[in-house]
């Protein structure tokens, strides 16, 4: 017996001696005890825990309905969402805060489901969805993120690039195009596509729209805009299949002073402003926040300048006023920034003519007269273009004067304020959605309805 227990002393010592030896026995130790029910209990991997919540898309909030039977519940990417009833599955994504991809969707416009961009992968569907067409159902499982919908999006973005020209150095979108942007976020790396690229005409749209059609996607945003916001039928889809066209059937101009506006809701760069081609890049541009004065709308507008100088007006959003439109009179009217502009202050010499001085010699002149003039014959007149700021210091400076004439140009009577709250009811201009009736005066017919 002492014989065996040194032999198996000595056995032990040669094993704990080997590394290999000794690593395959604590190997086998530890898979032995990894397999025991105690220890797979003790390590099973947790539940893979579902991302944070994201903030809605573009700050879009929800107001709920009173009634809890008007609203509904839905799961985007695991996440619970309460809408109202009528959301659509994009609306759903884009209060759980998914940027859905999208050309043919515009929230002010019909629903066209055309472009099939914004695809989705939507639980007991057997294949992707539309989310834009598409409405959101009570206990509805939205998934956005899956190799399904990645690679249904890869396709359309490969079938919307078989026939678009790289014209991106050459196109005033550059930059600002949602085509560039979904294409690198969503697209392939490579097409498949090796035929010859189709060529469209280019339309005459008139002086304000340049048309680019190559480019057109056929996404039919600027046809739902002249039909449903500029209520005009100039613009319409012709052909079929890869003969889609967009056009006026005939050759005609736009006629609605709304038309540039299918600038901005274009997604490419087939429609795109005449007056700035080839002025400048988008990312050369400061953008500054301001107000229209050309009317008495108030419409929110942002100026790009570059420089010194104004390079282009494009609308901001303000659901009371404007929404996201302008007028072409406010988009196009910087023109006359550029143009017979007094850039120095000028005096008229002995012989009749104007000649250019510097501020210093025009008001040490306006001084001299000033002064040999009585107060009570000093009158300011402020231009019907003027802000309310630079009216008000006219206004100071005239009574500093000792005068309080100030007068303001332009056309019509100017009736008391008494007379004017008789007819002014501080109506804004959502509230006549809600108008039962309008009377129009002064329309271009000179009809008046009720």
């Amino acid at each position: 017996m002492a014989f065996l227990a040194r032999a198996l002393r000595q056995s032990n010592s040669r094993l704990s001696s080997c590394p290999s030896v000794a690593a395959s026995c604590r190997w086998i130790s530890r898979t032995a005890a990894a397999g025991s029910p105690e220890a797979g209990a003790a390590v099973a991997p947790a539940d893979p825990e579902l991302p944070p919540p994201r903030e809605p898309v573009g700050g879009a909030r929800v107001e709920l309905p009173p009634n809890p039977e008007d609203a509904l519940e839905v799961f985007v990417d695991g996440h619970a969402v309460r809408i109202p009833k009528g959301f659509t599955v994009l609306q759903a994504c884009e209060v759980a805060g998914v940027d859905i991809p999208r050309f043919c969707y515009h929230s002010r416009l019909s629903i066209a489901g055309n472009c099939r961009m914004c695809l989705v992968e939507v639980e007991k569907s057997p294949k992707p969805v539309a989310s834009c067409a598409m409405p959101a159902l009570p206990g509805m499982k939205i998934k956005t993120n899956t190799p399904v919908a990645k690679k249904a999006r890869e396709g359309v973005m490969e079938f919307l690039l078989m026939n678009h020209p790289l014209d991106c150095p050459i196109c005033d979108q550059g930059g600002e195009c949602d085509l560039q942007d979904q294409s690198m976020a969503f697209g392939a790396d490579r097409g498949r596509f090796t035929e010859m690229k189709r060529s469209v005409v280019d339309k005459n749209l008139g002086p304000l729209v340049k048309t680019v059609m190559t480019r057109c996607i056929q996404c039919t945003r600027c046809v739902r805009f002249a039909t449903e916001v500029a209520g005009v039928q100039d613009l319409g889809m012709l052909g079929r299949g890869s003969g889609e066209e967009i056009g006026t059937y005939v050759e005609k101009l736009m006629t609605s002073e709304l038309s540039g506006n299918v600038i901005d809701i274009c997604p490419v760069g087939a429609l795109t402003s005449k007056p700035f081609a080839f002025k400048a890049r988008n990312w050369e541009l400061k953008g500054t926040e301001t107000i229209d004065v050309t009317d008495a709308v108030g419409s929110n507008i942002r100026v790009d300048s570059r420089g010194p100088e104004v390079m282009r007006i494009v609308p901001r959003l303000n659901e009371d006023i404007n929404e996201e439109w302008i007028s072409d009179k406010t988009r196009f009217c910087y023109d006359g920034l550029k143009r017979q502009r007094l850039n120095d202050p000028m005096i008229r010499g002995p012989d009749g003519r104007f000649k250019a001085v510097t501020w210093r010699d025009a008001l040490a002149v306006v001084a001299e007269v000033l002064h040999q003039v009585k107060p009570e014959e000093i009158t300011g007149v402020a231009g019907k273009l003027s802000d309310a700021e630079s009216m008000m210091a006219l206004k100071d400076f005239v009574n500093r004067m000792g005068s309080d004439k100030v007068l303001c140009e332009g056309n019509g009577p100017n009736p008391p304020a008494d007379l004017r709250s008789n007819y002014l009811m501080n109506t804004s201009i959502a509230g006549l959605e809600k108008a039962d009736v309008f009377l129009l005066v002064g329309t271009k017919g000179g009809s008046c309805y009720g």
